[in-house]
């Protein structure tokens, strides 16, 4: 893939100085140590390695000096997702089972965005457990398929406009395993399971839980939503959502293993916005493409100030440490290994081979000329690099 012409960290060097003194009394050490993790990824500011082709002798040359600079690995980072998505599709290869998938999006009603955006961990969290209760619940349902399932979830935060759009994307199996655990029962839908239950079951156990926060005080209702801390208004709100279907959409069932795995790969490691659908930046505007899904998916472009780019950007910093890919019902973690192969068993497939390790090094460590992985001959630290003369002396 060709160098994108902007990158996000192209408008922080230009004007990240200027966003950080306006929106800094109100950032979180979270959201600081990621602007500064992606305005100094690939620059001397991280250090950098010499690095070179034991086979043909090729030095990596990606500017010059010899010099490769090293990057943050920071998950919100547009040029740092490549390798760390590559490693988690080659583990989960491993679990995929010989069966369709379904592709479900459960998705929570904009009004609620003002709660999301000072209770970050809480509302997430929320997400995923009432988007997983809701889709176990239906499904061990005798009148709907009567089956355990397994599901793997995806938090995403943003929509194509980067604003707030809080949604969940669900990669489920097509069917599960009976009561007793004697028999895998397919689905008989082609949608999953019928959505307008999934919709009435998500929006009840969503809003139950955000009202058991509200009756613990445990959520900070400041800034647009201050109005929020009367608990008539906020009782208010909730009649109000309680009465309008909600969003969850389902797709087709997805082809075979290897399809899902493409499929997953658009959706795990994404950041808010790829480096590579910014358009243009001339140091005070901002024009990158999106999609008006509103508008029959059509695709359009959208110019912003520098300021309010980084601003939507920076919305979907997660809290520290939140977990944005998790797996529930006989996907958990805790007895994955052992259903999974009790679920090829019941399919009658081969059981799966161990995975071999995955290696550090990823297609940018390959020689350009023969193809061998190149080896680190020498490290900088920041303080080496930026030393007078180090360059000329080098």
């Amino acid at each position: 893939m060709t160098r994108p012409a902007v990158e996000v960290a192209d408008i922080l060097h230009e004007q990240g100085d200027r966003f950080w003194d306006r929106y800094r009394a109100s950032f979180s050490y979270q959201q600081g140590k990621v602007f500064r993790a992606i305005r100094d990824c690939r620059t001397p500011a991280l250090g950098g390695h010499l690095d070179a082709c034991p086979q043909c002798g090729q030095k990596r040359c990606d500017r010059p000096p010899a010099i490769s600079y090293n990057s943050c690995r920071n998950r919100h980072c547009p040029k740092c997702q490549a390798e760390a998505r590559q490693r988690w599709l080659v583990a989960r290869e491993q679990e995929l089972l010989p069966t369709s998938y379904f592709h479900v999006v459960f998705t929570v009603p904009h009004e609620l965005n003002v709660l999301a955006l000072d209770n970050a961990r809480l509302f997430y969290e929320l997400l995923f457990t009432a988007s997983a209760a809701t889709a176990i619940q239906v499904a061990r349902d005798p009148k709907h398929l009567g089956a355990e399932i397994g599901m793997l979830s995806i938090l995403h935060t943003w929509g194509q406009n980067l604003l707030l759009h809080p949604h969940i994307h669900c990669v489920i199996p097509k069917g599960g395993l009976s009561p007793q655990r004697s028999r895998w029962i397919h689905s008989p839908y082609p949608f999953f399971l019928p959505v307008k239950v999934l919709r009435r079951v998500f929006r009840g156990k969503f809003l139950a839980g955000l009202k058991r926060l509200y009756r613990r005080q445990r959520l900070c209702c400041s800034g647009p939503a201050s109005l929020l801390r009367d608990p008539k208004q906020f009782a208010r709100l909730l009649r109000r959502l309680h009465r309008h279907d909600w969003v969850v959409y389902a797709k087709p069932a997805l082809g075979d293993p290897s399809q899902v795995l493409r499929y997953l790969g658009r959706y795990t490691h994404r950041v808010a916005i790829s480096n590579h659908r910014l358009v243009s930046f001339d140091g005070e505007l901002v024009t990158f493409r999106w999609r008006d899904y509103a508008h029959g998916s059509k695709q359009k472009m959208m110019t912003l100030t520098a300021t309010e780019f980084l601003r939507r950007f920076f919305l979907h910093v997660l809290p520290k440490g939140f977990v944005r890919i998790r797996y529930f019902g006989f996907l958990a973690n805790r007895w994955r290994t052992r259903m999974l192969s009790l679920a090829r068993q019941l399919l009658g497939a081969a059981p799966s081979i161990a995975p071999e390790p995955v290696p550090q090094t990823s297609a940018l460590w390959r020689c350009p000329h023969c193809g061998a992985r190149m080896v680190i001959l020498r490290r900088f630290t920041p303080q080496e690099l930026r030393r007078p003369f180090f360059f000329d002396s080098s």
